[in-house]
């Protein structure tokens, strides 16, 4: 199949596009659209596609200034609105649009799945549901999947190698009381979930793309000192981050339990259900 793939360049976005190649699938990059991009440029760019990934989204772990929350807005809702709006002048449609979102879409109250939830009272919830909204205007032109995603932990970048080396001097601990959900996911499941979501047509809606085990900071913290034979007893006071990060730090500050139910329901098998696992094979 030809796949094209907004954030290309990213983290995911690189692995993503790895493995589909693997796969024996055309990755094509969708280049970087902005406010100011025609939508019949964007529709050119995706003539032939089977299938739109699109991951495109400023980081979030940023000091969130008022302008850097427009750039967070514009960058996803911004630019999905174009990739929908050019579906909709394309002749031959792609058969599938897989479009990001995050669980911070979901309040850190109780566990949420993806039909029974309650949003985020805050900056991060409010962009998750308007960047949910654009991709859902893309049906019923073609069927659309929204992938939730928890923190993806890999070997080759994201958050989790950005620990390691504070871990790794014992420098690590828990952020605040350390309660908070941690909806993570090994980024072989994230890659094989997606390969899975292309490959099953009768399959569609929002999926929390979060492992199995339902963990809180403090168990995330205690299990990787353990594995690395380093201390872990430093705790990461909330209000240190948000002097550094302000909003932003919500990002660090809360967290989410929203287990996998709709992927699970569908019959997808995750490699990597419990942290333990997936940090053994990662860090060796």
């Amino acid at each position: 199949m030809i796949i094209s793939i907004s954030g290309a360049g990213g983290f995911l976005g690189k692995q993503i596009w790895r493995h589909l190649a693997e796969q024996g699938h055309q990755a094509r990059a969708i280049s970087r659209i902005t406010a100011d991009t025609p939508e019949q440029q964007v529709a050119d760019n995706l003539q032939g596609t089977d299938v739109v990934i699109n991951l495109a989204g400023a980081p979030i772990l940023a000091r969130w200034t008022q302008e850097y929350k427009k750039v967070l807005f514009d960058s996803r809702i911004m630019t999905t609105r174009k990739i929908v709006e050019a579906i909709k002048l394309m002749d031959k449609k792609p058969e599938l649009l897989i479009s990001a979102s995050a669980v911070g879409i979901y309040s850190s109250k109780g566990v949420q799945t993806e039909n029974n939830f309650q949003v985020a009272d805050d900056f991060l919830g409010f962009i998750c549901k308007s960047w949910e909204a654009e991709a859902k205007k893309a049906i019923p032109d073609v069927r659309v999947a929204i992938i939730r995603l928890g923190v993806v932990l890999g070997k080759e970048g994201g958050a989790l190698q950005r620990m390691l080396l504070l871990f790794r001097w014992g420098l690590g601990g828990k952020i605040g009381s350390g309660r908070h959900g941690f909806s993570w996911v090994h980024l072989s499941d994230v890659l094989l979930s997606v390969q899975y979501i292309i490959s099953n047509r009768a399959i569609s809606g929002e999926f929390n793309l979060t492992a199995p085990e339902g963990i809180d900071n403090e168990t995330f913290t205690r299990t990787l000192s353990s594995l690395l034979k380093r201390p872990a007893f430093f705790t990461i006071p909330a209000w240190a981050l948000k002097l550094v990060f302000g909003e932003g730090s919500i990002a660090l500050t809360g967290g989410q339990f929203a287990p996998p139910k709709h992927l699970l329901d569908v019959g997808f098998r995750f490699g990597f259900p419990d942290l333990k696992s997936a940090l053994k094979e990662i860090i060796g």
